[in-house]
C-alpha cells in the first residue's frame, strides 16, 4: 500500500536534489506526517492500493487520452502538469510551456513534478510507472496507474478517476455517452458477417493485434482484423508487417489512423495516395472497390476508440448503420465532453468516396 505524506518540507527535498534531469535518481527523505481526515484508497489499473488524503485538487498527469477523460469528466481545472503529447495533441487544454513535465512516457522530470505540489501523479501502464513511484515516494506524491488508450478497460478506467477526483457522476455521465454507442452497435449490428479489415496506426505496415484497443474496436464495429493469428507485438500490441502479407490476407477494407491531433492536419489525400501506390496493393480487394478510409486519431480513438467503431462500423456495414450518422456523436464528444468546438467532421474523418 502507497500512502500520500504530507510535503511540509518540499523546499528542503528539492535543496537535496540539485541535479535531476529528465530521468532523475537519487534519494530524498521527508518528513511525515499524519494522514488528513477523509482519505480514499484507490485500486488502480496493476492492482496496487493507492491512499489519497481526499479527492485530488491538482494532479500531474501522462497521456493524452487520460487528459481527454479528465476534462470530460469535469477534472480539467484540477490538471497542473502534463506531457509533451498531451499538450500538443490537445492545446485546449489551456497549460503552458512550464507546465510539461515529461517529453515521454519514459522521461518524466521529478523535479519538476515535484514543484508543482500535486496529490497524484496519473501515467498509463506502459510508461515507467514503477521507476515513478520510486522517485516520488520520497516527496510523499502518491502515483497512480490508469490507461485510458485501452479499450478494454475504459470502462474500469473512468470509473477509477472519478474516484480519484470525487467526480463519481461526471464519470457516469461519460460512461452513459459510451454504453449508448455500444448499445447502437450491438443492436445494428447483432446479424452481420464480419468484414476483413487491415487497419494502420500512424506509420505504414504498423498494425495492431488482439490485447490492443485497435483489435477491439474493429471487432465491435462488425469486423475482424487480418492479423488477428499474429504475435510479436509490442507493449501496445502493435507490429510492423510485411506489406507483402497484406495482399496475401486480402482485407476487403483498409482504415489508416494517423497521430492524433485537435488542430486539423490534411493528410488524407497524401495518405490515400500512398496507400493506392503499394506496389502489388492495387488488386486487393478493399483498393479495387475504393474501400479506403482515412482518420485522425484524435476523433477515432476518442472515447476509448468508441467513435472509431462507430464510424468503421457504419463504413463496413452501411445498410445497418444507415439510421446513425457518427459525425454526430464525435461532435457531442467534442462539444460537450471536451467543451471545445469541431470545425467539421470532414476535417478529422474521411471515409471511402471522400
Amino acid at each position: 500500500m502507497i500512502t500520500a505524506r504530507r510535503r511540509t518540507v518540499l523546499g528542503a527535498a528539492l535543496a537535496a536534489l540539485p541535479v535531476l534531469g529528465l530521468a532523475a535518481c537519487g534519494e530524498v527523505i521527508v518528513e511525515g506526517g499524519s494522514e488528513a481526515a477523509g482519505e480514499l484508497t484507490i485500486v488502480d489499473d496493476q492492482e496496487r492500493e493507492v491512499v489519497l488524503t481526499g479527492p485530488a485538487q491538482r494532479a500531474v498527469v501522462l497521456n493524452s487520452y487520460t487528459n481527454e477523460f479528465l476534462r470530460a469528466i469535469g477534472a480539467a481545472d484540477r490538471v497542473v502538469g502534463v506531457d509533451r503529447a498531451s499538450l500538443d495533441r490537445l492545446p485546449y487544454l489551456g497549460l503552458a510551456e512550464d507546465q510539461i513535465i515529461a517529453e515521454g512516457l519514459d522521461q518524466l522530470n521529478y523535479e519538476a513534478i515535484a514543484e508543482l505540489e500535486p496529490d497524484v501523479v496519473i501515467l498509463p501502464r506502459n510508461a515507467v510507472w514503477q521507476e515513478a513511484a520510486e522517485q516520488l515516494e520520497p516527496f510523499g506524491i502518491p502515483l497512480i496507474v490508469a490507461t485510458a488508450w485501452d479499450t478494454e478497460v475504459v470502462d474500469a478506467t473512468l470509473t477509477l478517476l472519478g474516484q480519484v477526483f470525487g467526480l463519481e457522476d461526471g464519470a457516469q455521465g461519460v460512461l452513459d455517452f459510451r454504453a449508448e454507442i455500444s448499445g447502437l452497435l450491438e443492436q445494428h449490428l447483432a446479424d452481420v458477417d464480419p468484414v476483413p479489415v487491415y487497419f494502420e496506426t500512424v506509420e505504414p505496415y504498423l498494425t495492431t493485434l488482439p490485447g490492443s484497443g485497435f483489435h477491439a474496436m474493429i471487432v465491435e464495429a462488425g469486423g475482424t482484423n487480418i492479423f488477428d493469428d499474429a504475435s510479436g507485438g509490442d507493449a501496445q500490441e502493435e507490429l510492423t508487417v510485411d506489406p507483402s502479407e497484406v495482399v496475401l490476407r486480402d482485407p476487403q477494407f483498409v482504415l489508416h489512423e494517423f497521430e492524433p491531433s485537435a488542430e486539423p492536419v490534411d493528410r488524407f489525400d497524401t495518405l490515400r495516395e500512398d496507400i493506392a501506390a503499394r506496389p502489388g496493393w492495387a488488386d486487393m480487394t478493399a483498393l479495387a472497390e475504393e474501400r479506403i478510409a482515412i482518420a485522425n486519431g484524435w476523433a477515432t480513438s476518442a472515447l476509448g476508440k468508441s467513435l472509431g467503431a462507430l464510424y468503421l462500423a457504419s463504413w463496413l456495414h452501411p445498410e445497418e448503420m444507415a439510421a446513425i450518422d457518427p459525425d454526430e456523436y464525435l461532435t457531442r464528444w467534442v462539444t460537450e465532453f471536451q467543451d471545445t468546438e469541431l470545425s467539421a467532421a470532414t476535417d478529422y474523418v474521411q471515409g471511402p468516396g471522400a
